[in-house]
């Protein structure tokens, strides 16, 4: 059954799916980027793991037919489609501490971290203090001398990846 979910800019959501079955997530607006993460749901204690997927497809990208894995190194979605083809697996979810680090703006700013904490305290009633996620759509470009720099994400009005 096809179900459809918008999330609405700074916000976060809790989405069952199933073996098989597939996630399309679009860029409506263009130049977003979404912070995913998932949990077994039989087993909370494994989950998305942006570590672990850069061990397994010994690469800091994806792209189409390269999966994402747990913590416990099994495959939990693979890459159909992708029209962007440029995500980021370094990046901890932005978080109050953050904010304040960089911009001097954490008081009370809305973050991944907390969004995604309230939907894991919702439905399993547990809490990530460190999430790593799969940022999608997030442009990360690795400097030649090892520095990072995060670019103006690639995406455009409707962009999707399939996984």
């Amino acid at each position: 059954m096809e179900k459809e979910y918008i999330v609405e800019a700074r916000t976060g959501i809790n989405i069952k799916v199933n073996e098989g079955e597939l996630v399309e997530i679009i860029d409506l607006a263009g130049q977003q980027v979404v912070d995913f993460f998932a949990l077994n749901q039989i087993n909370p204690k494994e989950f998305l793991s942006a570590g672990v997927t850069i061990d397994c497809n010994e690469s800091l990208k994806v792209t189409v037919g390269d999966s994402l894995y747990t913590n416990h190194y099994k495959k939990m979605f693979t890459i159909i489609d992708d029209d962007v083809k440029e995500h980021d697996l370094l990046h901890p979810c932005c978080r109050t501490e953050m904010y304040d680090f960089f911009y001097k703006t954490g008081e009370n700013h809305p973050s991944c971290l907390s969004n995604i904490n309230k939907a894991l305290l919702e439905t399993f009633d547990i809490r990530k203090e460190e999430i790593t996620p799969f940022n999608i759509f997030m442009y990360t470009k690795i400097l030649p001398d090892g520095k990072i720099s995060v670019e103006p994400p690639k995406s455009k009005e409707g962009d999707k990846i399939v996984l």
